[in-house]
């Protein structure tokens, strides 16, 4: 009579194979992530600066929201200067010194780029005001 039905807990066994595994990949993808993030970091920091003649084509935001159950709500926003070069292409920079609010659609001039990163725009025929 006790002996037919299945046994107390059967299926406890199944989690203690499952959750590991499912740590494990977790874990697998989070240091995965980090690690990626910096060689990507290292390569855009060790690449040579170019100076090369362009014209800013669009100007974007990315807000990429983190919300943390204990720590409340923060938000980061990235920004993005589009290229267009001499010859016709255009490439996306990400902005690392604060240039987004400086240039405008339409401006022509000098950026110097680090990888994907756009680190100095200077405008040709910059409006510089007469020293009194």
């Amino acid at each position: 009579m006790f002996g037919n039905g299945p046994p107390i807990g059967g299926g406890v066994g199944i989690l203690f194979t499952i959750v590991p595994i499912f740590i494990g990949i977790v874990f697998i993808v989070v240091i995965g992530s980090l690690i990626f993030r910096g060689v990507r970091y290292a390569q855009n920091a060790s690449a040579p600066r170019e100076s090369v003649h362009a014209r800013v084509v669009a100007k974007r935001m990315d807000v990429r929201n983190n919300a943390r159950h204990h720590e409340g709500h923060s938000s980061r926003t990235y920004y993005y200067i589009t290229l267009e070069f001499d010859n016709g292409t255009r490439k996306e920079y990400l902005d690392v010194k604060n240039l987004f609010g400086l240039v405008v659609e339409g401006d022509a001039g000098y950026a110097a780029t680090k990888g994907d990163w756009i680190v100095d725009f200077e405008r040709e025929g910059a409006y510089i005001p007469k020293q009194s």
